[in-house]
């Protein structure tokens, strides 16, 4: 989607990638106020028209990360709109199933890691050049603490969760001679509609009251709340801006301290 941003070419260029709802478009909408040129992708149209009536200063394009044909488009669109890239964030991703590793569809896992670890390789592979053409940069990685601690009856989003902290280390130590900085994010329970269906499905696999799990992924951190959207974005923010110039490599928990991702049911 080509809009007219002629009066913008002097503002830094930032991609979010799933940035039209959620967390992204929290991210997006905070960039926006610092003066960003933004430009999302998302899967979802629906989402993507409603982001651009509220933020016509953006951009965006419809762009499944886990295709790497859409997200070449999906850079020759961002090229086309803005003469350079500052900062590249990771954000799209998916849930994945919740259930035993042997009740696990082979689908399902493929499905999870196709979009949580090869999307993110896709378009990092696309970005670097154009960071390095700005003479640096930053590049945020969405984790989880599910990456850092693992967690019950989901394998593949775990998995691909700690995979994403290894390209986080793997890339700050190639990229850190460029001056592109390279951290991972790793939020806990984020209010909002995914968590929201994996309780959900957690409350079916086990036969139990939803509010019963809810209660458990409460307890799991020392805060005792979920991590707001806006908690996300603001690291997000220090991270790329002056004040994080000196951070790379880092796997950054945003979560209220999460004690342990546990079985605590059994």
């Amino acid at each position: 989607m080509t809009k007219d941003t002629t009066n913008k070419k002097s503002q830094p260029g930032i991609i979010i990638t799933a940035g039209a709802s959620g967390i992204g478009r929290c991210m997006a909408e905070t960039f926006l106020s610092e003066g960003y040129a933004v430009h999302i992708c998302d899967i979802d149209q629906s989402n993507i028209d409603d982001f651009l009536v509220s933020n016509p200063q953006a951009t965006a394009s419809f762009s499944d990360v886990s295709q790497p044909q859409q997200v070449a488009l999906l850079f020759e669109e961002y090229c086309s709109n803005y003469p350079q890239l500052n900062v590249l964030i990771n954000n799209a991703g998916i849930a994945g199933p919740t259930a035993l590793v042997e009740d696990t569809a082979v689908d399902d896992w493929d499905n999870t890691i196709s979009v949580n670890l090869n999307g993110m390789f896709y378009v990092t592979r696309m970005a670097v050049p154009l960071l390095k053409k700005a003479g640096g940069g930053s590049i945020i990685n969405m984790s989880s603490t599910a990456g850092l601690l693992g967690v019950h009856m989901r394998s593949s989003y775990a998995a691909s969760k700690w995979g994403v902290i290894g390209l986080t280390k793997t890339w700050a130590m190639e990229l850190g001679p460029h001056k592109i900085r390279v951290n991972a994010l790793c939020p806990g329970c984020v209010s909002g509609d995914r968590i929201e269906n994996v309780i959900t499905a957690h409350a079916k696999e086990r036969n139990i009251e939803a509010e019963r799990i809810r209660e458990v992924y409460l307890r799991q951190s020392s805060l005792r709340q979920f991590v707001d959207s806006q908690n996300v974005a603001d690291m997000a923010s220090y991270l790329c801006s002056d004040k994080g110039e000196i951070i790379s490599g880092q796997a950054i928990a945003v979560d209220g301290h999460t004690e342990g991702l546990l079985n605590w049911l059994d």
